[in-house]
């Protein structure tokens, strides 16, 4: 067998691996597919391997086997493995780790040890989702693109709108209602909204309701840092709406290098922790 530490987070969207080798760690991104889990961890064993143990989590880790072949698995809890890898990349003590993936978790990590806050069924697959109903697009870079030279004012309706001045730290055009300017029946004059425009909205609902959702739940946590990693946050746009809405709200959300893979890194750093290290 080889000598090196693995890790596969399996999530909904992509499987993230990470082999650490004595040159540092190194990052694989694939899309999960429909066949079933255990056929896909070999299938990865044979690409990857081979291997005397391997961390797991994500997704449907639970259902693998302890043992693959000559491999053995360890299998790290979802919420420890986000909260170690948040802290691990953004080289923190404590923080309220965000995991923007399909769906977006929250946990409350201190040291060793992390806690489910909360969380939101919003997040990139939600993305993709309204993507392809909104836009016919269910590409997230396309949707990025889009939503980069778009503008989200031309489908929401902004405050001074609304209600005719600013709210609390919300200057005058920051978003009363996502997509609340198509429910009056047009767009500055037009019947529809071009497509980057409905982009731009749609990332600006996504980021929104994540980062507001973040921000309460590290203040209920006495947190100050949030830490937010994942692949959602691969993309500029959502980067942008996050740290629009920190500004608002007086917040510190950091978003650490190479986040997609804070997860797989979690879950590798665990099992080193725990003594299972070549």
């Amino acid at each position: 067998m080889a000598s090196l530490s693995a890790s596969f987070d399996l999530g909904i969207s992509n499987i993230d691996i990470l082999l650490r080798r004595e040159g540092g760690l190194e990052h694989t991104r694939l899309a999960n597919t429909t066949r079933p889990i255990l056929e896909q961890f070999e299938a990865l064993l044979e690409r990857f391997g081979p291997l005397e143990r391997v961390a797991v989590t994500g997704g449907q880790y639970r259902l693998l086997p302890d043992q693959v072949g000559g491999t053995r698995l360890v299998k790290i809890s979802e919420v420890n493995a986000i909260g170690r890898g948040g802290l691990y990349l953004a080289g923190v003590d404590e923080a309220l780790v965000v995991s923007g993936g399909s769906g977006t978790a929250m946990v409350a990590a201190r040291g060793r040890t992390a806690a489910h806050v909360t969380g939101s069924a919003v997040g990139g697959g939600t993305l993709q989702g309204l993507g392809r109903l909104l836009l016919g697009e269910t590409d997230s870079l396309e949707i990025d693109r889009l939503a980069l030279q778009g503008d989200a004012n031309h489908v929401d309706l902004t405050l001074i709108e609304a209600v005719g001045a600013a709210v609390g730290r919300l200057p005058v055009n920051a978003n009363a209602v996502n997509f609340g300017r198509l429910a009056q029946g047009g767009v500055l004059g037009k019947s529809l909204p071009a497509p980057r425009d409905v982009a731009a909205g749609l990332v600006r609902l996504v980021g929104q309701v994540i980062a507001v959702i973040a921000i309460n739940a590290a203040r209920a946590e006495g947190l100050e840092n949030i830490v937010v990693t994942g692949h959602l946050v691969d993309l500029l746009s959502v980067r942008k709406v996050l740290d629009e809405v920190a500004g608002f709200y007086g917040a510190k959300i950091t978003i650490p290098p190479n986040p997609g893979m804070g997860t797989a890194v979690g879950a590798l750093v665990s099992m080193e922790e725990a003594g299972f290290k070549d």
